[in-house]
This record gives structure tokens, C-alpha cells and sequence, in this order.
């Protein structure tokens, strides 16, 4: 009798319904914002706890045609594995979302895990690969399989990424056998990806890329017909970022040809793909060029019509009909669009057309900037086009001031001969702004203070690290009308409370705006705004700011808004409280026992290459540049959204656009002509835990205490309260020791030229510099931290990883920062500084509230453990709070003045 076999051929995944993929289906599309890299909106609903509203980006996504639901939890400041089970439970209750199939999205194994619990009918893993050899991922593979998932395999094992055609094909198939034939999978539960890497970018190994894609795609469907192929299809264009009409075609041609060779899916922004037809004959032939790699000047021939287009671009902006128009109309039009070419001659004219030079401020300048603001108010104008238009308002009025101070002068030389009183106007609201004591991170307040200008108001910049009384007595000698303070790091807090209680005892009445990265509304609404009754604001942004200055300022609207402004914090207040109660935490010494736990008898910790501290000066900064994480530095500039995915957003990828292209121009300059100086200090030593919170080091010093804080919130049965002493083996274990690093990295430079555009008037590119300073500081980290992995430490010798993968922490190991979710204590810094001479060595000064300066540094301890994770601490009880005070030899009141933030 025959033998008959019965072939399943499709991929069935599904949620409250099915979703089957069939040969003749199209492209399965996957609603990738319910990630929380790739949405500002959803990962701060997340971080803020806001599940049930973090849902209607679900539902938005469902309602846009998702076929299927990314679910990605991978941010330092999660606990992923609970958010992603509170997040999917919730899910599951929503009939109208919970109907499409889930793909569980993490690059840490727990929290797919974690998801696997929670969802129902079959989704997909994403993703599992060979990175950490066969025996982890067969151990994943028959977790995911006992779920009942369908699984993306990437192609990547202990050597890295493939990168050749040969690579791929051969990773794929070893994959394949060993899901199917060992582990048990149907073929067709199983998606490959392949790797899709950048082409034309120079580099010619690179000119490949694309074809061995396609190539493998086609080997894997002859040769594993049931499988799937996915992949991230915007990689292929990344070295054409900015230019979306030659990335959109690149992305149709190369689809065209992946798809013929049996792509089945991929992340693609498919509202912007272009019908391959209907590409210009020209622009197509030079995409199938350089994705088939059929020529060797392919690259130099689709780069040459890149920048015609660019250049027809510039053309039509480039429209001088303005230029006949009054001059009026010239300076507005020049204030809205940001143009400074014309702008001293056109004020010049202006000044000789008017009777003093101070009308043409009040007049067509004020009038243009008032367009400026309403458009801004409106969203009809972002953030780099406000900074712009701030740069030419200052060169206007630049030309104009000693013609003021002229007159000025020639007014009190008249009152004095006549013996008569100078009583000049009041002039326009003045807002006083600073950043407080201790503190040196001034970017954000110096956009606040730009915006606020653009819409009238007289801003009073006192700096950085500034104290109360300067601030105060600046406020009382200028009468301002506003107080501004900005503060990044957590003792930041504590100064602003002191600064509220010294404006009450003063009896002033000026209303406290709040801003900058540690605070929040429930912050200021709980502790600041108690402190002082003349009214207690917290600015979210720059957007915000000139409503919140406009409210305050209207005696009509001022009593109003701040009454609501008081029930509303009041309501926070209480909510906090409430919470508070509610809030469960274990007992310390029960927190200290559900510790996470490793297999420390067989866990071989590897030696450092380098042995003690190392220093390097003027790091080379093309190196750093191309580490460069671009995601922050459109945040800095309030455009929220992924990376690159921004450029193409419907509302302000225009703009966002302008905005890289010129952070590019200037990446190019700053390492062309060397701005800024890049030093680094890193050094390792062995060290032990006590199997508690306390990690020895063995330096030639003598010994080093490091103190660590731990989780004691109360968590689901089975799940660890971490502490980052975990992940260091403890001493009693026996065998060999095992090692701990640290390390310190500096931007210097940069002041200068911010210094340089600021006498320039020129608020764009002055910000633009701190901003990019912040992004090579960081860049810096990483690169740096890749060669410990595979050099410096060497743990991770044949580690092979993209960019995106780096910035996605796809590494083994981590790097947190004293001052942060992990470790909020910034004291710790103290001793990192001691052990590595970073003062000495890099120049990097500690402020009395530890800030680091220059600002652009960065500095955190190096754990090598595979299963060394991020987490946020949350709230610690007063019993840990002694723990550590005596740990630390600290008083009880100074432990809780630097770990209030931290403290129920």
C-alpha cells in the first residue's frame, strides 16, 4: 500500500479569527507602533502605566488594515516582562484588536516568554536565531513550539550575521533541520530572515547585499518550499536617507525582484511604495542597476540623479519672488521661512523708513514673528523652523540695537541738560530662565527660551548651575514677570523645592514654570508646588510654553487658569497618595532572597584583555559618527517617532528632512574639521558579590564597595526583584573570580562653537550643535563599548551586529549609569571617577551635585554576564533605605536626600 503524505502548506496564524497565508496572498502587513521604539505615544503611555489608552494605538493599527500586531516591550526603563503581560492581557480582552494574529517583538527571551503566556490563538515569535548556539536555541524553539507559535529565525549564529549569500543559505537550512527534524516544527510555521543590508554605500563588499537577498530568499524556497521569507525592507536604501523619492523607488525595485523569488512579508511603509511601472524609466533603470549590481559605477550614477533631485528641490524653495514685495512683507516672509540671506539689508531699509529704529521691532519684525507664533501654535510650524526664524529675528535686531542704545543715550544726555526725569517703557513680559545649582544641561531651556522669544517676550538666560539666591536676586533686581528652572539630573528636584520655599519666604509673586528631563507633572504637582502659592506650572515642552507664559500673563485668564491648574494638581496629588497606598512592596531581607539566580558552576567568566585602566584621547570621530543614534536627536527637536520612519512622517517629514540633511552637513563639518575632541577612560578589575547588594572589587588600591539598590516591589510568584549586584558571581561560590568593568567618555569642544553661533545670533545651528554633541557623546559609548565586548574585555570576540541591533542592545552585556533606573544613586559616581582618574585623565569635572561637565559625557559600570539585563528600581521601602545608608556609611538623612526619588 502507498504510503500517503499529507502536505499542510500554509503559515495559519491567528487571534479571535484566522489569518491564513497562502501562495497567492499578498503581502501580510504588520502594525508595527505598538512598539515602544517605534512610537513616542506609546512608549510613554507605557512608561506612565496607561495601558487602557496605550490601547488605541492597538486599535488604531487594526483599524489601518494590520494584519497582524507587533507587541514590542525592549526599553531600559520597563520592566519588560511585566509590562508586556499586563499590556497583552489587557489586549486580549478587546474583540476588536484581539481578533488579528500577535507577533511577540523582543531581542530578550523572558519577555517573549512572558507574552507566549498570555496570548490566544497562534502568533509569531520574533525572533529566535543560533547567536547563542544550537543548545539555547533549540531550548527557545521548544518553548515556542509547546505555545503553539509560529516563529521568525534570523540568520545569524556564534560567527554574527550573515552577510553572503552562502551564509545565509547555510545558516537557514541548519536552522530549518533542526526545527524540523529535532524539535518538531511544521515547515510552514517558520519565517526566515535573511538580513536585508544597506547597498550603495561605497563600500563595495556592500554593492552585493541586495542579490545574495534575493538569491537566498529564492535557495530557501527551493530547498524549504513551505517556509517563509521576511525581512526590513527600508534597510536597502538607508545610505539614501533624505531623499525619499529615490528611497521609494529603490524600495518598489527591489520588492519587485524579492517577491518574484518567493518573499512572502516584510516591515514596509506600504502607504509609501511607488508601482514599479509608473518609476521614471531613468530613476528604475538606476535602481535595478545598483540592487542587481549590474554595473561597477552604479552606485556614482544613482547618487549623481539623487542630487539632481535634491537640487530641483532647492530650486523650487529657492523662489526669489518675495524679493519684490515691501519690505514689510520681506521681513515677514523671511521670519517665517527662516531665510537670513537678505535680512541685515532689508532691516536697514526698514530703519531708514521708519521714525526710530525701535518701531521696526514693534512693528514688522514683532508682526512677523507674531505669524511665526500662530503658526507654531497651530502645527503648522515645528520646532527647527521656530529656531530658525529665531535666528533671523536676532540678526534683525542686531542690526538695530546701536541704533537704540543711540538713542537711548541721546534721550538721557537731553533729560540731563534739561534737568527733566528718563522714564523709559516698560517694554516687553520678561521671563527669567535658568538652570539650576548643580546642574549643567541647558538644550532644552535654550529651546524654551528661543521659543518664547519668537513670540514677544524679553527671556533673561542666567546659564547653567546657577543658585537660588543669584536666580531670585536677578528675578527681584529685573522685575521679571515669569521664572523659568530647568534641571536634568534627580538632585535637580530637590534644588527646585528649596527654590519655591526661599520665593514664599521672600514673599514673591511670580509665577515658577518647571522643566527639563527629570521632572514631571506629578512631581511638581506632589512636592514643588505645595512650597509656593503664587502659582506652580510644569512645561512638558517648548510647544507648551508660550500658552502656559501667555495664561499666566493675562490678568484676565491668569486667575482662571492657575485655579485650574490647582485642581488639577490637586487631583494628582491625591491620586498619588492613593496610589501609594495601594502600592504592594516585599520586606528588604524577603526582596534580598527572591534575588535573580544564575548557574554561576557553569558559568566561565572570561579575563579582560587589558588589565586596569585604559585611556584614549581624540578618538576618531568618522568612527563615532557612524554609531550615531539619530531616534533622540529628532525627540530633542519635539518630532517624535522611529527613526527613520520620521523623515517620512505625513506631518512633518518635510521637515524633518531639512533637519538630517543639516545635522548631516554639520556631522560632515565636525569631523572634516575636527570641533569636537572625544576622549574616553575605561578600566576592569576583578570582583565578587557578597550574594546580596555589595560588589567587591580587587584593585591595586586595595578593595573597592561598590552598593547596588534592589527592586521590592511586589511581583507575580516566580519572578526575581533584580539588583545589578546579581549579575556579578558571588564569593561563595569557589572556582575562578570574575571581573567588572568601568568606563568614562567625553565630547569636548563644543562650547567653543556654540559660543560662536550664539554671537552670531544663529539659535538654529547653536542648538543644533549641543544636540549633535549629546548624539557623538553617546555614539561614543557605544562604539566604545562594542570594542570592550570584542577587544578591550573580549567576551564577545566574533560579535557581528548592525547599528539598528546595537542601539537595540542585541548585545550581550550592559553599561548602566550611575544616576539611573538601574542605580539612581549618583554618589556611586564618586568612586567610578576615583577608580578610573576620569577628572585627570579625560578632563570630565563632577558638579557638587554630580552632573558631569562638559555635558556632552557619559559615564557606567561594564557587566559582561549573557543575562545581565537593564531595569528600572522603582520605589524602595525605608528598611532598604538604612540597608544602604549603613552600607554606605551615610547618615540616614543624607542616603534619603539622594534617593528621594526612589522613596515612597
Amino acid at each position: 500500500m502507498t504510503e500517503t503524505t499529507v502536505i499542510r502548506p500554509y503559515l495559519r496564524l491567528s487571534g479571535l479569527e484566522p489569518l491564513v497565508v497562502r501562495p497567492e496572498s499578498n503581502f501580510v502587513n504588520v502594525g508595527e507602533r505598538t512598539n515602544v521604539t517605534g512610537s513616542k505615544k506609546f512608549a510613554r503611555l507605557i512608561r506612565e502605566g496607561k495601558f487602557e489608552e496605550a490601547l488605541s494605538v492597538a486599535r488604531q493599527q487594526v483599524e489601518s488594515g494590520a494584519q497582524v500586531l507587533d507587541v514590542n516591550m525592549d526599553d531600559a526603563l520597563l520592566d519588560g516582562v511585566r509590562a508586556m503581560t499586563d499590556f497583552l492581557n489587557l489586549l486580549q480582552a478587546e474583540p476588536d484588536i484581539a481578533r488579528i494574529p500577535i507577533m511577540i517583538d523582543s531581542s530578550k527571551f523572558e519577555i517573549i516568554e512572558a507574552g507566549l503566556k498570555c496570548v490566544q490563538g497562534k502568533c509569531i515569535v520574533n525572533s529566535i536565531s543560533m547567536k547563542e548556539g544550537e543548545e539555547k536555541f533549540r531550548q527557545q524553539a521548544e518553548i515556542c513550539l509547546a505555545y503553539g507559535a509560529a516563529v521568525v529565525v534570523m540568520a545569524f549564529d556564534e560567527q554574527g550575521q550573515a552577510d553572503t549569500l552562502e551564509r545565509r543559505v547555510t545558516i537557514c537550512e541548519k536552522a530549518y533541520n533542526i526545527l524540523v527534524s529535532e524539535v518538531g516544527f511544521e515547515p510552514q510555521d517558520i519565517i526566515f530572515d535573511p538580513n536585508i543590508f544597506a547597498i550603495a554605500t561605497g563600500i563595495e563588499e556592500h554593492n552585493n547585499y541586495a542579490v545574495d537577498f534575493i538569491e537566498a530568499t529564492r535557495i530557501i524556497k527551493q530547498k524549504m518550499p513551505l517556509a517563509k521569507v521576511s525581512g526590513g525592507v527600508s534597510n536597502v536604501s538607508f545610505s539614501f536617507r533624505g531623499n525619499d523619492h529615490v528611497r521609494e523607488a529603490i524600495h518598489a525595485v527591489f520588492l519587485y525582484h524579492a517577491i518574484r523569488a518567493g518573499m512572502d512579508m516584510g516591515i514596509v511603509n506600504a502607504g509609501q511604495l511607488v508601482v514599479y511601472d509608473q518609476i521614471e524609466p531613468q530613476l528604475r533603470e538606476l535602481c535595478e542597476d545598483i540592487i542587481l549590481n549590474r554595473r561597477h559605477d552604479a552606485t556614482e550614477r544613482l547618487v549623481g540623479f539623487a542630487e539632481t533631485v535634491k537640487a530641483k528641490g532647492k530650486e523650487e524653495i529657492k523662489d526669489e519672488a518675495w524679493r519684490t514685495s515691501s519690505v514689510e512683507d520681506r521681513l515677514k516672509h523671511a521670519l517665517v521661512n527662516g531665510i537670513t540671506d537678505h535680512i541685515e539689508a532689508d532691516t536697514e531699509e526698514a530703519r531708514l523708513a521708519y521714525p526710530k529704529p525701535l518701531d521696526v521691532i514693534e512693528g514688522p519684525l514683532m508682526a512677523g514673528m507674531d505669524v511665526v507664533g500662530d503658526l507654531f501654535g497651530s502645527g503648522k510650524m515645528f520646532l527647527p523652523q521656530v529656531v530658525k526664524s529665531a535666528r533671523v529675528m536676532k540678526k534683525a535686531v542686531a542690526v538695530l540695537t546701536p541704533f537704540i542704545e543711540q538713542e537711548k543715550e541721546d534721550r538721557m544726555k537731553a533729560h540731563l541738560a534739561a534737568g527733566t526725569r528718563n522714564e523709559e517703557a516698560a517694554g516687553a513680559a520678561k521671563v527669567l530662565m535658568a538652570t539650576v545649582k548643580g546642574d549643567v544641561h541647558d538644550i532644552g531651556k535654550n529651546i524654551v527660551g528661543v521659543v518664547l522669544g519668537c513670540n514677544g517676550y524679553d527671556v533673561v538666560d542666567l546659564g547653567v548651575m546657577v543658585s537660588a539666591d543669584k536666580i531670585l536676586d536677578t528675578a527681584q533686581k529685573e522685575n521679571v514677570d515669569v521664572i523659568g528652572l530647568s534641571g536634568l539630573i534627580t538632585p535637580s528636584l530637590d534644588e527646585m523645592v528649596h527654590i519655591a520655599r526661599e520665593m514664599k519666604r521672600r514673599n514673591m509673586r511670580q509665577p515658577l514654570l518647571i522643566g527639563g528631563a527629570t521632572t514631571s507633572r506629578t512631581h511638581t504637582a506632589v512636592r514643588i508646588a505645595p512650597e509656593y502659592d503664587g502659582g506652580v506650572v510644569h512645561v512638558l515642552d517648548a510647544s507648551r510654553s508660550v500658552t502656559v507664559v501667555s495664561n499666566l500673563l493675562n490678568k484676565e485668564s491668569k486667575a482662571g487658569f492657575l485655579k485650574g491648574i490647582g485642581v488639577e494638581y490637586e487631583g494628582l496629588r491625591q491620586q498619588f497618595l492613593n496610589k501609594q497606598k495601594h502600592k504592594v512592596q516585599i520586606p528588604y531581607e524577603e526582596a534580598v532572597v527572591t534575588k535573580e539566580y544564575f548557574d554561576w558552576k557553569k558559568y566561565v567568566p572570561v579575563k579582560p584583555a587589558s588589565d586596569g585602566v585604559s585611556v584614549f584621547h581624540e578618538y576618531d570621530l568618522g568612527t563615532i559618527a557612524r554609531y550615531i543614534d539619530w531616534g533622540p536627536f529628532f525627540i530633542g527637536w519635539e518630532m517624535p517617532g522611529r527613526f527613520p520612519d520620521v523623515l517620512t512622517d505625513p506631518i512633518f517629514g518635510t521637515e524633518a528632512t531639512r533637519l538630517y540633511n543639516d545635522a548631516q552637513k554639520m556631522v560632515e563639518r565636525i569631523v572634516a574639521e575636527k570641533w569636537f575632541t572625544a576622549e574616553a577612560v575605561i578600566g576592569f578589575w576583578p570582583a565578587l558579590s557578597n550574594n546580596r547588594d555589595t560588589i567587591t572589587l580587587q584593585t591595586a588600591g586595595g578593595e573597592v564597595l561598590l552598593e547596588s539598590l534592589r527592586q521590592q516591589m511586589k511581583k507575580a510568584v516566580g519572578q526575581p526583584s533584580y539588583s545589578l549586584a546579581d549579575f556579578v558571581k558571588p564569593s561563595t561560590v569557589g572556582g575562578a573570580t570574575d571581573y567588572m568593568g568601568a568606563f568614562a567618555v567625553t565630547i569636548q569642544g563644543a562650547r567653543q562653537h556654540i559660543d560662536r553661533f550664539a554671537a552670531d545670533h544663529d539659535e538654529y545651528n547653536k542648538i543644533l550643535v549641543q544636540i549633535l554633541a549629546d548624539r557623538f557623546v553617546e555614539a561614543l559609548a557605544e562604539c566604545l563599548h562594542e570594542a570592550v565586548r570584542k577587544e578591550h574585555w573580549g567576551y564577545a570576540k566574533d560579535e557581528s551586529l548592525t547599528n539598528a541591533e546595537l542601539i537595540r542592545e542585541g548585545y550581550k552585556g550592559i553599561r548602566p549609569a550611575p544616576g539611573y533606573p538601574a542605580c539612581p544613586d549618583h554618589t556611586e559616581k564618586l568612586k567610578l571617577f576615583s577608580l578610573l582618574g576620569a577628572t585627570e585623565s579625560i578632563g570630565i569635572e563632577l558638579t557638587e551635585s554630580l552632573a558631569m561637565n562638559p555635558p556632552a559625557s557619559v559615564c557606567g559600570w561594564y557587566f559582561a554576564h549573557p543575562q545581565s539585563h537593564y531595569f528600572g528600581l522603582g520605589k524602595i521601602g525605608r528598611d532598604q533605605l538604612a540597608d544602604y545608608a549603613r552600607r554606605k556609611g551615610m547618615s540616614l538623612e543624607e542616603a534619603e536626600r539622594w534617593l528621594r526619588p526612589v522613596l515612597d
